[in-house]
C-alpha cells in the first residue's frame, strides 16, 4: 500500500493531466518515498524512486539516474560531484578511470573499499557536443541550482547510512554541500564538525580522483590525495 501511495505521488508530480513539468521547480522532494525504510532495503527504497526523479531539467538528457552504492552499515560517505560518462551508460557511480583511481587509494589509505558508500551531489550527467570533439560527451558541470534540487538525495542517503565520516571529493561537491565560498584547495585534509543536509557530520574535503588523471605530475598530485584520505582513516580508528 505504501509503494502504490509513494508511485502515485510521484506520477501527479511526474505530470498527469493538468500537471506542471515538474523539473521547472528544481526540487527533488516529491519523487522521494514518504517511508523508505531502513538498511539496504531502504537503500533499494530509495534508489527505485530515484530512477523516476525529474526534480531538474537534466533527467532529459541523461540515460539513467546514477544512485549511490554501497552497503548502509559503511563507515565512510565519499560524494563527488555527478556521474561521468561511463558512469551515465552503467548506472552505477565511480565505475570508470577515476573509480578505479578511488579504489586504489582508498586501499592503500586504509580504508575497506566494502565499508565506502559512494554516492554524487548530483545523480544525472550533465553533457554537451563541443566542436571538433566529435560525437563525444563532454562533462558540464552542474548549477548551484541543479546541485541544490538533487540535495534531498543526497540527505536521505545520509539519513540511512549515518557514516562515522563524509569524504568530500573536489570543490563542486563541497560547493553543493557548503555553498559558493568553498575552496577545496584551503580546505582539503582538515576533518572538522560541520552541518550538512540538516545533520552534523565529520568532513573531510579532497580533490576528485578525475585531477589525478589531468595532472602531468600525476606521481605528486596522487600522494596528496592518498594523505587526504588517511585523515578520514585515522577518524576510523
Amino acid at each position: 500500500m505504501a509503494a502504490d501511495k509513494d508511485a502515485g505521488r510521484r506520477k501527479s508530480a511526474g505530470g498527469g493531466e493538468g500537471a506542471g513539468r515538474p523539473e521547472e521547480a528544481y526540487d527533488a522532494s516529491p519523487f522521494l518515498p514518504d517511508r523508505p525504510g531502513r538498511g539496504n532495503a531502504g537503500l533499494r527504497r530509495l534508489r527505485e524512486a530515484a530512477a523516476t526523479c525529474r526534480g531538474c531539467p537534466l533527467h532529459r538528457d541523461a540515460t539513467q539516474t546514477v544512485f549511490g552504492s554501497g552497503d548502509a552499515r559503511a563507515r565512510v560517505l565519499l560524494v563527488g560531484e555527478q556521474p561521468g560518462d561511463q558512469e551515465d551508460r552503467r548506472g552505477e557511480p565511480f565505475v570508470g578511470p577515476a573509480g578505479g583511481m578511488l579504489d586504489r587509494a582508498l586501499g592503500e589509505a586504509g580504508i575497506d573499499p566494502a565499508q565506502a558508500y559512494v554516492t554524487n551531489a548530483v545523480k544525472h550527467f550533465k553533457w554537451a557536443h563541443e566542436e571538433g570533439r566529435g560525437k563525444r560527451r563532454i562533462h558540464k558541470p552542474p548549477t548551484l541550482r541543479e546541485m541544490s534540487a538533487c540535495g534531498p538525495w543526497l540527505a536521505a542517503e545520509l539519513a540511512l547510512t549515518e557514516p562515522e565520516v563524509l569524504v568530500v571529493l573536489g570543490a563542486t561537491a563541497g560547493k553543493a554541500l557548503f555553498g559558493s565560498s568553498f575552496r577545496v584547495t584551503k580546505e582539503r585534509g582538515t576533518c572538522t564538525e560541520r552541518e550538512v543536509q540538516g545533520r552534523s557530520e565529520r568532513v573531510v574535503p579532497t580533490i576528485h580522483p578525475s585531477a589525478i588523471l589531468r595532472a602531468e605530475n600525476r606521481d605528486e598530485v596522487y600522494a596528496g590525495f592518498l594523505a587526504d584520505l588517511r585523515v578520514a582513516a585515522r577518524m576510523l580508528e
